[in-house]
């Protein structure tokens, strides 16, 4: 089933047909428990009644959260997987109350609920935040994660919710001050508002998955973690541009900042983002490569979860109703909505050279023999 929009509402800049992805990994997996961690997701919302009516319930529910946790986790522990789905849940009010704030001091507000939001996670019972039944959620998602974690688990936790909160915080002060970044400033930091690293802390509790610190947070692999990350925020901003064109100033998202860079409309731009995403992705599976050489258990199994996000990631996208038939077009979310992908064995950008963006040129760098 074909996007849904209407024909007499504001047209789309880029189109409803997006070029194919190039995937070159496991493609359409999903857990065998999908639909179970489904039900017990939405259980949980409306035990917190955590949305306000049904018309914001059916748009919280059109975020699918527990089908984006099936989709990049298709073998993970079911328990900390529901914990994960309900995370996303609570974390997509959040992020959807961070866009429609529109208030003259929207920075100030994104900072200070961050932090409140961090040290309520590292100091249960702060009573930091407002009661109410966005606040009762996040206690019980903050009590479950740290019986669940393990100490460091939950110090890598905690820096993903920094990080994230960091990268909205910046997005948001560019929004306030009518600023579109640079290119290089943009791919430097959407890693952060995407919540790279709250999500992977999750990837590698539901899988099991325990890395030494010494090689999670060496170079090369924090150049694959990075490169992984900023793929799927290419994937978001493509499918999340139709949902997001009517914010004024305009989103900051790849296509926008590429149509700025190189002073074009953003359909002109669209090429460009994909060959951008695709250049990313073979670097992806060169170094992914050369880490495989040599990968011990757990790093071998966290570069295999690497590909599962990717590719789930961009499959939850292609299907979740939030993105295909989006809010700012449609009264409700429509059941089956798809944006019908299609797929590529190959890149759009053939070129294995860094691209002339200095932000990303480290992550070539990490290559062998590699004189970037």
């Amino acid at each position: 089933m074909a996007p849904v929009y209407h024909e007499g509402g504001h047209p789309s800049r880029i189109g409803w047909q997006l070029p194919p992805f190039y995937c070159p990994f496991e493609r359409e997996l999903i857990h065998p428990k999908a639909a179970e961690l489904e039900e017990r997701a939405i259980a949980w919302i409306d035990a917190h009644d955590l949305y306000p009516d049904a018309t914001e319930r059916a748009w919280g529910l059109a975020t699918r959260g527990a089908d984006f946790t099936s989709r990049i986790i298709p073998y993970g522990d079911i328990e900390p997987m529901l914990l994960f789905a309900q995370w996303n849940y609570w974390a997509f009010a959040t992020d959807d109350w961070q866009d429609s704030d529109t208030s003259a001091a929207r920075t100030a507000a994104v900072a200070d609920h961050g932090a409140r939001l961090l040290r309520t996670v590292e100091a249960p019972g702060s009573a930091l935040l407002p009661p109410g039944p966005h606040t009762a959620a996040l206690e019980d998602l903050v009590g479950r994660t740290r019986a669940m974690l393990t100490p460091v688990q939950l110090r890598r936790f905690t820096e993903g919710i920094r990080d994230w909160v960091f990268g909205a915080t910046w997005q948001t002060a560019n929004a306030e001050r009518g600023i579109m970044p640079s290119l290089n400033d943009f791919v430097a930091k959407r890693i952060s508002s995407n919540g790279t690293r709250f999500t992977l802390t999750w990837c590698d509790v539901a899988n099991g998955i325990d890395v030494p610190g010494n090689v999670l947070y060496s170079a090369p692999v924090q150049a694959l973690t990075d490169a992984a990350g900023f793929i799927v925020s290419c994937d978001n901003d493509l499918f999340s541009y139709n949902k997001d064109d009517h914010q004024e100033p305009w989103e900051q998202n790849v296509v926008n900042v590429l149509a700025q860079h190189h002073g074009c409309t953003p359909a002109e731009a669209l090429p460009a983002a994909f060959a951008l995403r695709d250049r990313t992705v073979t670097l992806f599976v060169r170094l992914r490569e050369q880490l495989g050489r040599d990968a011990g258990a757990d790093l071998a199994r966290y570069l295999l979860s690497l590909e599962h996000w990717i590719a789930g990631d961009t499959e939850y996208h292609n299907r979740a109703p939030r993105y295909a038939s989006p809010r700012n077009r449609n009264e409700l979310p429509v059941d089956g909505a798809s944006f019908d992908i299609a797929w590529s064995d190959v890149p759009s950008d053939p070129s294995v050279e860094p691209p002339p963006v200095p932000a990303l040129a480290w992550w070539w760098q990490q290559l062998d023999g590699s004189s970037h």
